[in-house]
């Protein structure tokens, strides 16, 4: 049996990886709200009341949400852990989380890096892609070809920044599970245990109880419950019927401020589709997360604050303001031609090798002066109708 090929529309196929990205959370999220509200061995005729259990392992078992959940129980307890001492340690659980987030972030430091240097070499090198484009606008493939000859010989790889991405997701949804079911639990020690040895001195009551173990509660945000939604601000704020949270807004916002600083300065005098649909796209993920409030945990705000902060740190110091200003009709002085700390520039084409006598492979410059040259000038002069003067 054949399925027919869908056809989708050329400016649609730039929302298919943000709409899969909300497809992944979602799923994730209603795979980790199911797996973990059952114990272990727990009867299908479950009451809705379920009694609570202590914080354990999660176990082995034959199904792929199992199996998922009892490969990443390691990760999840070195999280905890040093969440945990973080917390033994300041007395305050967002503080805690904040701690844990400059920790997470310390060894992805070189691939985010890595990741804004390959993206602000290929803003640079945006120039030539056009001249590619344009040269080779009918022709698709050899434009696909070309530009990919221009990439490699700067040797600038497109999909560098892939990998942090793919890195941020996963840590993502742990952080979800660690604040959501660790910081909730009325029992932490089993998981603060490793081959017999407790690693943080905790006190947690052994009989069920619906309070947790740890104060969830942080002073320094109106007593905010970092283990639970948070859709009850002192101003409650709603969106088409829909409870928007405050500290969800301050992450979006957060978000939108990062992604400007990640692209070019609007240049009027050559406007870019491409960059258009990239800004619109940009607003897509801090959408999500806004929407999200009466779902996830506070905590996990907190987390992704502190951690876009690190980004914008990271990114100021390499790229400098980008695109972020102007900002609602404010161009501060500090801002207009600013020169990043460590700024990117353009690395020198690499002279591929070659076998003897094979002639040699064009550079991008000789692309774009070969280009220039196939261009014929309409002043004739002197030559004439019947071709040039011999």
């Amino acid at each position: 049996m054949t399925f027919p090929r869908l056809a989708i529309p050329r400016p649609a196929r730039s929302w298919i990886g943000p709409l899969l990205s909300l497809a992944i959370v979602a799923i994730v999220v209603a795979a980790c709200s199911g797996a973990s509200t059952a114990p272990s061995g727990a009867a299908s005729s479950a009451s809705p009341t379920p009694v609570p259990t202590a914080l354990r392992a999660a176990p082995l078992t034959g199904d792929p949400i199992g199996i998922l959940a009892w490969a990443f129980t390691p990760i999840f307890q070195v999280l905890f852990v040093i969440l945990i001492w973080f917390y033994k340690l300041t007395g305050d659980i967002g503080i805690a989380i904040v701690l844990l987030t400059v920790v997470m972030r310390i060894p992805l430091v070189p691939l985010f890096r890595q990741q804004t240097v390959s993206m602000r070499t290929q803003q640079l090198l945006a120039p030539q892609i056009r001249e590619v484009q344009k040269r080779y606008k009918g022709d698709r493939a050899k434009m696909m070809e070309e530009t990919q000859a221009v990439y490699r010989s700067y040797g600038v790889s497109q999909f560098a920044g892939c990998l942090p991405l793919l890195l941020q997701l996963p840590l993502l949804f742990i952080m979800y599970q660690v604040i959501r079911d660790g910081l909730t639990n009325y029992d932490i020690t089993p998981m603060l245990t490793v081959a017999g040895q407790k690693l943080v001195d905790i006190t947690c009551p052994s009989v069920p109880s619906a309070e947790p173990c740890i104060r969830t509660t942080v002073a320094w945000l109106g007593g905010l419950d970092v283990g639970k939604p948070h859709v009850d601000f002192s101003i409650p704020l709603v969106v088409f019927n829909f409870p928007i949270s405050f500290i969800a807004l301050v992450s979006a916002a957060f978000q939108v401020f990062q992604s400007r600083m990640t692209m070019p300065p609007l240049d009027p005098n050559n406007p870019d589709p491409n960059a258009r649909i990239t800004r619109q796209t940009m607003l897509f993920l801090p959408l999500i997360f806004i929407f999200y409030a009466a779902l996830l945990p506070a905590g996990l705000y907190i987390y992704y604050i502190a951690s876009t902060i690190i980004s914008v740190i990271q990114q100021y110091l390499i790229v400098g303001w980008g695109s972020t200003f102007p900002l609602f009709g404010w161009d501060p002085a500090f801002a207009r031609n600013h020169t990043p700390r460590f700024p990117v520039a353009l690395p020198a084409p690499i002279q591929s090798t070659r076998a003897a006598g094979a002639p040699a492979r064009p550079t991008a410059q000789n692309r774009a002066a070969s280009a220039a040259s196939t261009v014929r000038s309409r002043e004739r002069g002197r030559q004439g109708r019947r071709g040039r003067r011999r």
